[in-house]
Formats: structure tokens, sequence, C-alpha cells
């Protein structure tokens, strides 16, 4: 029987990674990678597939694919992207994936990150548009605003984040509100212009167009 993603996402060992990965990413400053993120993302890239009419089991593995994404972290925050990918493939192999789903996963997580990422598949395309599009204040860690830098402004500022695919299917658009007590449009774009681009080049592989609204303003 082909495992599922409840399957993986009861797997102790992965759930160690992503654990872990955290830590190492908390004691260098950055915003939460753990649970509640890898669990959105893989449950935004399911919903994205899902909503444009793929196959259940491409669904299934898209979810794996955003659970596992980040743990290459583990590793280190550079190129995290390709040591997640390879860290994937082991645990794949050694849980007996088919090659054929293994090198599916193993590509979407190596190409998330903006750095090097290239939407090289559907299941890529979402993964991304899923894990940029995680902007949130408790993401924050650092609870003294006095001691924000621009990027705890930024994800601090964000009350509210959707992504959604329109009624047509024709676009996929990011919807943000923004307390501009905290941080501005300007400063989003400042430290998430690679992002957005990137979640522009995804969407066309779906077939869709990008769009961006913070706080009822269209913006991309």
């Amino acid at each position: 029987m082909k495992l599922r993603y409840g399957d993986i996402r009861k797997n102790e060992v992965i759930n160690t990674y992503i654990r872990q990965a955290d830590v190492s990413l908390a004691e260098l400053g950055y915003t939460e990678h753990s649970f509640a993120h890898v669990t959105l993302v893989a449950e935004k890239a399911g919903y994205i597939l899902q909503t444009l009419g793929y196959d259940e089991r491409l669904i299934e593995l898209a979810k794996i694919a955003g659970y596992m994404h980040d743990i290459g972290n583990l590793v280190n925050r550079v190129e995290h992207s390709q040591s997640g990918g390879i860290m994937a493939f082991r645990i794949l192999d050694h849980l007996h994936f088919p090659p054929e789903e293994t090198c599916m996963i193993v590509s979407a997580i190596g190409n998330h990150d903006e750095g090097t990422g290239v939407p090289v598949s559907p299941m890529a395309a979402a993964l991304i548009l899923a894990d940029k599009s995680d902007v949130r204040r408790n993401r924050v860690r650092n609870q003294d605003i006095s001691t924000f830098d621009i990027h705890d402004r930024v994800n601090y500022s964000v009350t509210h984040s959707d992504l959604r695919i329109d009624d047509t299917h024709t676009n996929i658009e990011l919807t943000l509100k923004i307390d501009t007590e905290y941080s501005s449009v300007m400063d989003y774009f400042e430290i998430f212009l690679d992002r957005m681009i990137l979640c522009r080049k995804a969407a066309e592989r779906l077939g869709l167009t990008f769009k961006l609204t913070i706080n009822d303003q269209p913006v991309i």
C-alpha cells in the first residue's frame, strides 16, 4: 500500500528533523518554520492542485513535499532546498516510495526557494506558492517589538493572509491585511520581491495569473 500524507505526518523520524531544523532557525533569529508552517504549506499545496483538477495521488505527493520541504534547514539555511531534497530522497527511499514519486517530491523540495528555485513541475509550482504566501504575525518569535528587524516587522504587520484561486481558475490571489503601524507596503516588497517574482512564475506554470492585494489595493 502506498504511503499517504497522514502516514508521513505520523513518522517520528521526519518529525524529529522538522523539529530540530526549526530549533536551528530559532538560533539564527528566523521566523517559525515548524509544524504550523509546514502543515499550512502542505494543505495549501494540496488545495492548489485539487482546485485545478490534478490527480489525487499527485495531490497527496504535493502535501508530502510541503510537509517535508524545510528539513534541509537542519543542515544549514543556505541552500536548504537542495540539502532538504537530498534528505528527502534518503527518507523516501527507506520508506520504499516508488522512484517516480520520489523524483517528483525531491524535485519540488529542491526548487522551492527563491534563491535557486524554478517551478519545474505543477507540484513544484504549488509548493512555491504555498510556501511563499505564508506570511503572518504569529510566525514572529521575537516578543520585543523594539528590537524587531525588517523581517520581524513585516511578518508581524500581517494580520490576515489568504491565498485563493478564483472560480474561473484563471487567477491565484494572495490577499494581505497589513498593520502599517509596524511595516509599510514598501517594506514588504523590499524583502519579498524575489519571492513574489517566483510566485508569478509558479502561477504561470499552472496556467494562472498571480495577483497580490494588500489592504484592499491591487499591487500586482
